[in-house]
């Protein structure tokens, strides 16, 4: 998906502060997210007050949505230089049973098991990147097709059954409440939000991320190498997978070889949602948390009234075409705001 940059570039090639602010005055929908979110909480506070509200509940949203964050700032890596991965779910399901496999069956040390299955997951990321850019082949298909097989070595591995059993060490080092009875995973996925944040705004590579996904031509033609870029975006994409299958197999102290697709559609949804989010038409760590605990939030107000399991795919689905269909709007409105500005400097 390409990006927008919304800040008029002055003589110097920055962008204009007169710009910036008059674009945050009228930009008003950058925050429409955040204003749903909120109405959502309080409507849900009157008609469940007994449950929605409490301690606990609040809780168990935080935490439960912490490997879908993790997942999710690893996808927005390689979205934000226009490519998509669909093989992150395959490859969270790689590292939950490879260090299930491992510490259970093969009796390895749990730390170790888990350095191998984030081994196992980043060369699913370097496979992606070296034939997406080798052989220039659109990242969609590649992707899938890697989905598939590393699928196939899930099965392979687990034999097709639940392993359980793993080490208690890796579900303390995940399930313990520091503070606020939360779950301390859910701090591990801010402090990921923070670095990738850090990475987009603050380093060279977050600010040539930004120019390869509004058109690789063009970066490339400035002498931006991005073949190269491609590829680590795509391996930071798999590790963070596979961080994120090893924060899953610690939550469950188990793994089994099917749990993982389950997070596809959902971190889709919260990447694209998240875009519509602080920075329109780009992707960024900050919008997709906000969208992960708003649609947390809708999905759990929504089964404690009494809906069915099915309103997660309602929400989900529903959220990914709703996001996909703004960002399409936010890319024409900013190309007519290119070009009248382009007819005014003329």
């Amino acid at each position: 998906m390409s990006v927008i940059d919304k800040t008029t570039p002055n003589d110097a090639g920055s962008p204009s502060p007169r710009s910036a602010r008059r674009t945050k005055v009228a930009e008003p929908e950058r925050f429409a997210l955040l204003g749903v979110w909120l109405v959502l909480i309080i409507a849900f506070s009157v008609i469940v007050p007994e449950t929605f509200p409490t301690s606990a509940n609040v809780s168990n949203m935080l935490g439960s949505q912490a490997v879908l964050l993790i997942l999710a700032l690893g996808l927005i890596i390689p979205l934000r230089a226009g490519d998509y991965d669909l093989s992150v779910a395959a490859t969270l399901n790689l590292g939950a049973i490879v260090v299930a496999v491992l510490n259970v069956q093969q009796g390895w040390n749990i730390w170790m098991a888990v350095v191998a299955a984030l081994v196992a997951c980043t060369l699913v990321g370097v496979v992606n990147g070296l034939i997406i850019t080798v052989f220039d082949i659109d990242p969609f298909i590649v992707t899938l097709g890697v989905s598939t097989v590393v699928q196939g070595l899930v099965y392979l591995i687990s034999g097709s059954v639940t392993v359980s059993g793993i080490d208690r060490d890796l579900s303390d080092a995940v399930l313990t409440q520091p503070a606020f009875s939360i779950p301390v995973d859910f701090y591990y996925a801010v402090g990921l939000c923070v670095v990738v944040w850090y990475v987009f705004e603050h380093t060279a590579f977050g600010q040539r991320l930004l120019f390869t996904g509004q058109s690789h031509d063009v970066a490339r033609l400035n002498g931006v190498n991005v073949a190269g870029l491609r590829r680590t975006s795509l391996i930071a994409s798999a590790f963070i997978a596979g961080l994120a299958g090893v924060v899953f197999a610690g939550t469950t102290a188990s793994a089994d070889p099917v749990s993982g697709a389950s997070f596809l559609l959902p971190a889709f949804a919260a990447c694209f949602l998240g875009s519509t989010v602080l920075k329109i038409g780009r992707f960024n760590p900050w919008g997709t948390l906000i969208a992960v605990y708003f649609l947390v939030t809708g999905i759990t107000g929504l089964q404690l009234m009494g809906a069915q399991q099915y309103v997660q795919q309602l929400f989900y689905g529903g959220a990914l075409v709703i996001a996909v269909v703004m960002s399409k709007l936010v890319r024409a409105r900013g190309e007519r705001r290119r070009r009248a500005l382009a007819a005014t400097a003329v």
